[in-house]
């Protein structure tokens, strides 16, 4: 078996989805057409342009041939809106499935998964004549206490990358419009509006906008500014951030919203090049009088003009003014495929969930053994709140799943002895996370002395996590006889964690994030104000001072601070374990030094065995670092990724391409990508680090 991974223009030039999934025109057309309609237009109508309409439809003036355009969350599937100000205008379904949470389908390390999932979602989303969902969203793991980590995917901006431009290209595919947010540094939760992220140029082009480049390049139509500041200046009111970066040098056409309330000067909204203030109904720190200011000649008919343009070319380019006018806004005979879309819930959930530790307690035979289920998850599925809560249909709860074991006993509070003579231990745990708050670095207290309890009373306790980012678990991680991290898994994902459980399926998942040993270790240690509390919801922002977040650690995220810094995590990006072996072959990666200059990559191929006795799947990762960089760099980045399935026995070689793009920087002196001729390292291995074999590179000019 031979399997050829190449550069990432080669891997755009040759996809099967056009680069524009479901655009039915070019942009200069798209834009000609919406002059023409915005010129019929009055003031007061373009004035209406400018903001949204009834909590969630993108604005319209349906008397003139530009009906609303409904939005909808989330990223992790279709959340049902039951509850609009005027239900009349949208005809819902009655069920959306619950798909696993982002993080989790991040974990899977599969871009084609992504477009499954995606593809499924945005099936319903047309069933239920919604127009643009909103998401996926992007925003870099940077601090492990970011409550809504849950709904991205993950540390390191190259997976994140090929991740998005796999899911817009399966949402687009749909007729189903995909948003990119937040942009941009939104990575804290504590009070968001008044929150300044202070983030570097490099950081910028190198951390926090390659998924967002990866979307646009995957023809993304719409994009959401985020709540905080960037550098001083809100995000979704900034120049620098929507036509400076986001259309200037990114080059994107399409329509720009900002998030829910949190715009808060018209004159700078206007210049800005954002297209739509959401959800546009007035609130106390916007001036709503949108005419007077015009009459004042604070900024001219014209500015709005150009503010409302894309909104409508967009919504022209992509067909959604002629699918709604045409009674095409519906799609119901899509439900058909609901069954098909719970299966594709279950196989995120199977690739995505990660076995940390194994003592060989796994995969388990249960017959004649007695095993207590115990803890926080029983009767309730995991499940993340806010915007990107779905309830899904058909429900599997640990419960249901886990019961199917064997000879399983429930009990929420054990007592000592229970615990003791129970053959096996099954005790789940977690967190909630949901939008708008930070949760600390760790279980509840009452969870936490709960599973220390479990772990020392019975040295046969498999451990699942439930959460959306990363615990402190050092007390207990090495006395569980197993450590699954099974994040939110959606409506049946714990029958695919009970399936890994039973060996029905080896573990394939890696943690697309690193988990640290201590919150003091991480970058964003001392990121939330002096006294400022977790789960403090955002009341009365307006008065909470503004605050600063410096991002001192600059390209250093995640894994790469660690190694950096020398810092040992608990467990490492990438890292996760399988019921079968493998093994990269040295001989396979060579002794000679690769050499790449400009247009002509490095060819690289490695053989990966399956060592073990049954079918798997390991994720070949590679990652290059500059030996003597002339700037502050990683150790090593990941640039390549493939997901391989062999049986037992079996072996595939992989073939890897490395262009010079892929050894490049930001330099801050140009203001460009730039690649240092000299010496490099290839890492191959199986996490950031399990490195199996390295390969010296040679840049010349």
């Amino acid at each position: 078996m031979k399997i050829r991974i190449v550069s990432l223009l080669s891997v755009l030039a040759a996809a099967v989805m056009p680069l524009h999934a479901q655009q039915c025109m070019t942009w200069d057309e798209a834009y000609r057409r919406a002059d023409s309609l915005a010129a019929r237009l009055t003031l007061d109508e373009k004035i209406s342009m400018m903001r949204g309409y009834d909590k969630f439809f993108l604005p319209g003036v349906p008397d003139k041939g530009m009906p609303y355009i409904f939005t909808s969350d989330a990223t992790q599937g279709l959340r049902l809106n039951l509850n609009l100000p005027d239900p009349t205008m949208i005809r819902q379904i009655d069920r959306s499935t619950a798909f696993p949470s982002p993080i989790m389908l991040a974990a899977t390390f599969s871009p084609e998964m992504a477009y499954e999932y995606a593809r499924a979602v945005g099936e319903e989303c047309r069933a239920s004549g919604v127009e643009v969902l909103l998401g996926p969203g992007m925003n870099i793991y940077r601090n492990s206490q970011c409550s809504r980590n849950f709904e991205y995917l993950g540390e390191d901006p190259y997976l994140a990358a090929r991740m998005v431009e796999r899911y817009v290209e399966g949402m687009q595919s749909t007729g189903t419009l995909a948003c990119l947010k937040h942009f941009l540094a939104n990575n804290t939760e504590w009070y968001r509006r008044r929150s300044n992220s202070i983030v570097d140029e490099r950081a910028i082009h190198e951390i926090y906008t390659p998924a967002f480049v990866a979307g646009i390049e995957a023809g993304a139509a719409t994009v959401m500014t985020a709540y905080n500041r960037l550098n001083g200046e809100w995000c979704g009111q900034s120049e620098y951030v929507i036509n400076d970066l986001l259309r200037g040098e990114f080059g994107f056409r399409g329509l720009v919203m900002s998030d829910w309330r949190s715009i808060y000067d018209w004159g700078k909204v206007v210049a800005s090049g954002l297209n739509v203030d959401m959800p546009g109904e007035d609130y106390f720190y916007l001036d709503g009088d949108i005419r007077g200011r015009v009459e004042r000649g604070e900024f001219s008919e014209s500015d709005i003009d150009r503010m409302i343009r894309p909104t409508i070319a967009t919504a022209i380019a992509f067909g959604l003014y002629d699918r709604i006018l045409s009674g095409d806004k519906y799609r119901p005979e899509l439900l058909d495929s609901l069954p098909s879309h719970a299966r594709t819930a279950y196989e995120v959930a199977a690739e995505g969930t990660v076995l940390l530790r194994n003592d060989g307690i796994l995969p388990l035979d249960a017959s004649g053994r007695s095993i207590l289920l115990t803890g926080r998850w029983l009767d309730e599925l995991p499940r993340g709140g806010g915007a990107a809560r779905v309830e899904g249909y058909d429900t599997v709860t640990p419960v249901d799943a886990l019961k199917a074991l064997g000879d399983v006993t429930v009990s929420k509070n054990p007592t000592d002895e229970e615990l003791r003579n129970a053959d096996i231990v099954i005790f789940t745990t977690g967190t909630y996370d949901t939008e708008a708050v930070e949760r600390p670095f760790a279980l509840p207290k009452a969870d936490e002395r709960a599973v220390r309890r479990a772990v020392e009373l019975n040295p046969n306790t498999i451990v699942i996590v439930n959460s959306g980012s990363g615990i402190d678990m050092t007390a207990w991680s090495d006395r569980c006889a197993a450590l699954i991290y099974g994040w939110y898994p959606g409506q049946n994902g714990y029958e695919a964690i009970a399936d890994i459980i039973r060996g029905k399926i080896s573990p394939s998942g890696k943690l697309p994030m690193t988990i640290e040993r201590s919150f003091s270790d991480s970058p964003a240690a001392g990121s939330m104000p002096r006294g400022a509390s977790f789960y403090d919801k955002a009341r009365n922002e307006h008065f909470i001072m503004p605050y600063d977040i410096l991002y001192d650690e600059s390209v250093l995220v995640g894994y790469r601070w660690y190694e950096y810094n020398g810092i040992r995590p608990l467990f490492p990006f990438g890292y996760g374990l399988s019921y079968t072996t493998f093994e990269i072959d040295r001989p396979c990666c060579g002794r000679s030094t690769a050499t790449v200059s400009k247009g002509s990559p490095a060819r690289i191929s490695v053989r990966l065995r399956n060592t073990g006795e049954r079918r798997g799947k390991e994720v070949i990762q590679l990652y290059v670092g500059e030996n003597t960089p002339s700037v502050v760099r990683p150790p090593k980045e990941l640039k390549r990724i493939h997901k391989v399935e062999l049986d037992a026995g079996e072996s595939a070689t992989v073939e890897f391409e490395i262009g010079s793009d892929d050894l490049a920087f930001w330099d801050v002196q140009t203001h460009a990508w730039k690649t240092n001729a000299g010496e490099y390292t290839l890492y191959i291995g199986t996490s950031s680090e399990d490195i199996a074999c390295t390969i010296p590179l040679k840049v010349i000019e």
